[in-house]
Order: C-alpha cells, then sequence, then structure tokens
C-alpha cells in the first residue's frame, strides 16, 4: 500500500514552507489537477479504500490489502539490509511467505515493488521517530528525535531503520519511479525535523532542518561503516552536540 504523509482531508501537507504539496506525477500537469488527484485519493481513503501504484481501488482491509501490505514490508526490510541491488523478487515473496507467481497480481514490475518498498521503508522510519516524539517531555521533541536516530539500536540494526542512512546511495542509480519516492521520504524527514522548531514554517526553519537531516543520515552511514565501536560512538556524540548546539 502506497502511504502518503499528507492524507488528511482537511490538510494536504507534507513538510513546511517549500514542500508543503507533494508532487504526484513528474509530467506536465498542471498544479491543480495533481491536488485534485491527492484530494481525490485521500478522500476515498477516507471512505475505507486505497490506491496502488496503477490507481486501482484496493478494498481497505481486504485479502488483497493485507497480501500486498506484507509484501511490502518484506521488500522494505530487503532494501535496508541488502540494498536496492540487493532486493530479489524470489526473496522476497519468500520472506513475505507467499510463492513467486503471485507477485504479479500486485505489482508490474520489479521497479514498482521497489519504489513502494522505498515509500515503505520511509513510513515506517516516520513512524518510529514520530513515537519518540511523542513520548519526549515538552520542549525536548527535538533532542528525542535525535536520540532516537543516533541510538546504538538504529546503527546496530539497519534493516529496522532509516533506508536513506542504509542505501541512501544506491538511489541514484534507480529508476525515477523509485527516486521520486527516496525524495518524497527525505521531504518528509526534513519536515518532521523542522516542525520541531518554534519557528516552523520559517526558511530559517527548514534551512536547519536540512542541516541537521545530512548530518543525522551522514553520522549513521560513518558509524556503521568503521569497525571501531568506540569511534561509532564518539561520531554520532559529535553528531549530537553540534545539533544541540545549532538550536540552543
Amino acid at each position: 500500500m502506497t502511504r502518503y504523509s499528507w492524507c488528511g482531508i482537511d490538510t494536504m501537507r507534507v513538510g513546511a514552507g517549500r514542500n508543503r504539496y507533494p508532487r504526484l506525477d513528474p509530467g506536465p500537469r498542471s498544479l491543480s489537477s495533481q491536488y485534485a488527484d491527492g484530494f481525490r485519493v485521500a478522500l476515498d481513503r477516507r471512505c475505507g479504500c486505497e490506491y496502488d501504484e496503477r490507481h486501482m481501488a484496493i478494498k481497505a482491509g481486504s485479502k488483497k490489502e493485507e497480501t500486498r501490505e506484507r509484501i511490502l514490508r518484506a521488500a522494505a526490510r530487503a532494501i535496508r539490509k541488502h540494498g536496492y541491488e540487493g532486493v530479489g523478487v524470489a526473496d522476497v515473496m519468500k520472506e513475505a511467505g507467499l510463492t513467486h507467481g503471485g507477485f504479479y497480481a500486485h505489482f508490474e514490475s520489479r521497479d514498482a515493488l521497489l519504489a513502494a518498498a522505498a515509500d515503505q521503508a520511509g513510513a515506517e522510519s516516520s513512524e518510529q521517530l514520530t513515537r519518540a516524539i511523542a513520548a519526549a517531555k515538552p520542549g525536548q521533541e527535538l533532542m528525542a528525535l535525535v536520540d532516537a536516530y543516533l541510538s546504538d539500536g538504529h546503527v546496530a540494526a539497519p534493516e529496522q531503520g532509516c533506508a536513506i542512512a542504509a542505501a541512501g546511495s544506491e538511489v541514484p542509480r534507480q529508476q525515477a519511479d523509485v527516486r521520486r519516492a527516496a525524495s518524497r521520504r527525505i521531504k518528509d524527514f526534513i519536515g518532521l525535523i523542522e516542525r520541531q522548531f518554534p519557528e516552523w514554517g520559517r526558511s530559517a526553519a527548514h534551512d536547519k532542518a536540512m542541516a541537521i537531516a545530512a548530518t543525522l543520515v551522514g553520522s549513521v552511514v560513518l558509524a556503521r561503516a568503521v569497525d571501531d565501536a568506540q569511534l561509532s560512538r564518539s561520531i554520532r556524540k559529535a553528531a549530537r552536540e553540534l545539533v544541540r548546539t545549532a538550536v540552543g
């Protein structure tokens, strides 16, 4: 199931500032038609339907939707564990407890699966960070997000964490739909950080959020790359203090 973080009918917002509205289609369609499509999808979801990549309505809670969800969760784990190039359709279907032959009832191609799985992985990461924010003390929400992202658990289990930190270097070599899904989730990550600032919605907050997102992702990449546990912790500690100083 392709998920969009902006799916409430009362708001079409995904981030802030320059990224308030999602670009649903890279083609030369007008913005009004894109927003209309987005509203239509949100309305159908409110009524109990979902849309797949071909915009075919799937009844929420149906057996087909549940099966598709299993495939997407397995593919999202595979991307984070093995990278995009390491994702095989047969292996994903086996991980999901399904036969290879049933794949094309849900996706028209491997690239379509990768695009949807990239979106799924981003949604799962966002949900984890949102839970950390919700559990934080008032005024400590941003640092709760930072601590969760730089945690030992996140570094040790890439298959359960941020897909950008796990396989972001491979995204430029993927098909356009995969890059579009990954880009959307990067914007969502930046938007989630930005919303923790009192000045959320202003360009200064957006710029800070982009810098913090880059710091967090880069720190986790380095922390996983080194074979020295103490250095891994030191890299993340330095990143944490840099963010803390930047936000005062």
